[in-house]
């Protein structure tokens, strides 16, 4: 007759819960978050480093956020408080690979390197980017150097990359289609025809590099004068062809459910780079997160910190990582 011992797996059950917290705390302690900043010529930029203990170099990713008031953790006063890119880090981390995302000019804590949006620019972001990389590069903590973008940042990645001397890339959210073929799209199903009108007039403006400072009170949060140097600067890219260009290996991830960057937009830059890697994440939506497909339906994970991250994205740029890794010979 079999017999069970109680008391026995009573201790078996504390010594694995034990055994658990004490890894948990290991874990915990051998990682570490340091601030880290880059003085450039207009200004100092500040980021958090997020670095796993080893005794000998590790990957290092450098974290660029999407458009607008996104700071390093990838909230936006804008767009609600999600943590995304801060949770991305530490799933990184606890996996062996460092990272560094920042605040853009302009931005939370490196607001006034660039305090009036007037003097905003792609090119800008850019350079930053590109700074930034230097200083990993150069620090003997790390060996491979990683661009991830999220959204408008996976663009900056792109045109960072080569000065950067990255050696992999991974596109999150990003975008294929020019600026302003994308804002056209999404004004001529929200706006009224005599309006739509103005805002094409503008549009095709900008598109040709002249400043308009008329604009509509309607039109203000799109096309405001101050903003408009920084439209200009964008509606020069080509993000598919950017994304062509580059000569090293690539990751596109893409979520179906994305309300904000559509899936075809993967496909576009897939056509555009046919040896990158193509990952469509069932169910996630632009701030990284499972959720159901109507709109209003994930406004609530916009603002949710708490809310885990799809856990396929984590898996498949550790893989990638790592793919890339040992296609390079590192």
């Amino acid at each position: 007759m079999p017999t069970c011992h109680y008391p026995t797996l009573i201790m078996l059950r504390a010594l694995l819960l034990s055994l658990t917290l004490i890894t948990g705390l290991a874990q915990a302690n051998t990682t570490r978050q340091l601030p880290i900043s880059l003085d450039t010529d207009q200004g100092t930029l500040y980021g958090s480093l997020l670095v796993p203990q080893s005794d000998k170099p590790v990957p290092v990713a450098l974290l660029i956020a999407g458009s607008g008031p996104t700071d390093r953790d990838g909230n936006n006063p804008e767009g609600g408080h999600n943590d995304a890119l801060k949770k991305l880090a530490q799933v990184l981390a606890h996996n062996g690979i460092a990272s560094l995302r920042y605040d853009k000019r302009g931005v939370a804590a490196s607001r006034a390197a660039t305090p009036d949006e007037k003097e905003l620019s792609v090119e800008r972001y850019v350079a930053d980017a590109e700074g930034w990389a230097r200083l990993l590069r150069d620090d003997p903590r790390f060996d491979r150097l990683i661009l991830i973008g999220h959204s408008e940042g996976a663009l900056i990645a792109s045109l960072a990359a080569p000065a950067s001397q990255a050696d992999a890339l991974v596109s999150i959210a990003g975008p294929a289609y020019p600026i302003g073929q994308v804002l056209d799209m999404q004004l001529a199903t929200r706006l009224p025809p005599p309006l739509l009108a103005e805002s094409r007039h503008i549009l095709a403006n900008l598109i040709r590099g002249t400043l308009q400072p008329q604009v509509p009170e309607e039109l203000q949060a799109i096309y405001r004068p101050s903003v408009q140097p920084y439209l200009i600067s964008l509606l020069r890219q080509n993000p598919a062809a950017n994304f062509a260009a580059l000569q090293i290996p690539a990751l596109i991830v893409q979520g179906t459910h994305d309300a904000q960057v559509s899936p075809d937009n993967a496909n576009v830059l897939k056509q555009a780079r046919p040896d990158a890697e193509l990952a469509m994440i069932a169910g996630m939506n632009h701030v990284m997160r499972i959720t159901p497909a109507p709109w209003n339906e994930q406004l609530a994970s916009y603002d949710d910190p708490q809310l885990p991250l799809a856990r396929a994205l984590g898996e498949r740029i550790l893989s990638f990582i790592r793919s890339s890794a040992e296609e390079n010979g590192r």
